[in-house]
């Protein structure tokens, strides 16, 4: 491997996947050149890139960053998505073109320093955004602190109306 270039994308792909939260690779066969564009420009769209490397190349540098080399999925032609910030919405962004068109298959992954299924996406894909995530745990937090806000309130009117009560029934007496 001393050639240049193949130094070049050994470091491209270290960049890659230091920038990167997750790593989805796919099997491309069979697209069309418009149809690897509309992918590329879905994955974008979710904050992610897909880059086409060599696999020996790829093993090299997931050996070098002392990740999971992913040997069972670096067999015929592979398409790496590096996912953003946000890993399920590239997830989302292939499974839903996978759903589109049979010819793009979903290998597996890496994700956390961990080789993950091409099931395993599939389900990191069915996750909800990042942002309706954030509101759900808003929900639940406001409507804990709303039934703790009751309940306190709740002690004291409780006491208020207890001593109307005796009040009224020492008048009436």
């Amino acid at each position: 491997m001393p050639n240049a270039q193949n130094q070049e994308m050994l470091a491209n792909i270290k960049a890659d996947l230091e920038a990167s939260g997750a790593v989805w690779v796919v099997d491309y066969r069979g697209l069309t050149v418009k149809e690897i564009q509309q992918l590329r420009r879905n994955i974008r769209e979710a904050d992610g890139q897909m880059k086409v490397y060599k696999n020996t190349i790829m093993h090299l540098a997931l050996s070098q960053e002392e990740l999971p080399t992913l040997d069972d999925l670096l067999a015929g032609p592979s398409a790496f998505v590096f996912a953003g910030e946000d890993v399920a919405a590239s997830a989302k962004a292939v499974k839903e073109f996978a759903k589109e068109n049979e010819n793009l298959t979903i290998k597996g992954g890496l994700m956390d320093g961990e080789a993950i299924s091409a099931a395993e996406v599939e389900a990191i894909a069915s996750l909800p955004s990042r942002e309706v995530l954030m509101a759900q745990i808003a929900g639940a937090i406001s409507g804990v602190a709303r039934g703790l806000a009751t309940s306190i309130n709740g002690v004291p009117s409780g006491i208020a109306q207890a001593i109307s009560q005796v009040a009224e029934q020492k008048e009436a007496a």
